[in-house]
């Protein structure tokens, strides 16, 4: 599955509706290569999880950018706040962290001018990707993409191997960092949980 790396400024919060997500680290720095920062990124989307109420039916984590594929279970919902949610947190906590260790290299190459201010950026600036799903076939689709990725940069020979995504959880391998939630169908009579043939997560 061939899915292009752009940025969409316009979102659409559709209920219902599954969103597939990307976002980049500054510069497409490889911020997210150390376990520290990763943890910072598991520690936001938990926390968005408890406070927008949406499911994680996917994620991988790469030195530079970061996939997710969430479904927001409330009928009203903003993507603009959830991704709010899940970036703002991790910038916060690397500026600081780069500022109590007087990282001073790495705070002035992360640093922007924005007319009078100076701008901290963690994340690459724009609204990444953010791309609707709605049917079974293309959000398969986008969990076998999502998973793939340690793959195809040719950093493990198997999506399994790669630790930081769901990958192990969907093939019933074990536990990942975090927790995903079964795909929910839903039709106008029932809801019932669905995943990948022969995949489903062990924990749920």
């Amino acid at each position: 599955m061939n899915i292009p790396h752009r940025k969409r400024k316009v979102t659409y919060d559709i209920p219902g509706h599954a969103h597939f997500l990307t976002f980049s680290c500054f510069r497409q720095f490889p911020l997210l290569s150390k376990d520290r920062s990763r943890g910072w990124v598991v520690e936001a989307i938990q926390k968005a999880r408890e406070l927008f109420d949406f499911d994680l039916w996917a994620y991988v984590f790469m030195p530079e950018h970061i996939h997710l594929l969430v479904h927001p279970r409330q009928e009203s919902y903003s993507m603009g706040r959830i991704l709010a949610a899940l970036k703002r947190p991790v910038s916060c906590q690397a500026r600081d962290f780069l500022a109590s260790t007087e990282n001073d290299r790495w705070l002035e190459r992360l640093t922007v001018q924005e007319g009078r201010e100076k701008v901290f950026r963690f994340w690459q600036a724009g609204g990444g990707y953010d791309h609707n799903l709605w049917n079974d076939r293309p959000i398969r689709e986008v969990i076998d993409y999502i998973h793939a990725n340690p793959v195809r940069r040719g950093l493990v020979a198997q999506t399994t191997d790669w630790f930081w995504s769901s990958a192990r959880q969907w093939a019933g391998e074990g536990s990942g960092q975090m927790v995903i939630d079964p795909i929910v169908a839903r039709s106008n009579t029932a809801e019932t949980a669905v995943a990948p043939a022969g995949f489903l997560p062990p924990s749920l």
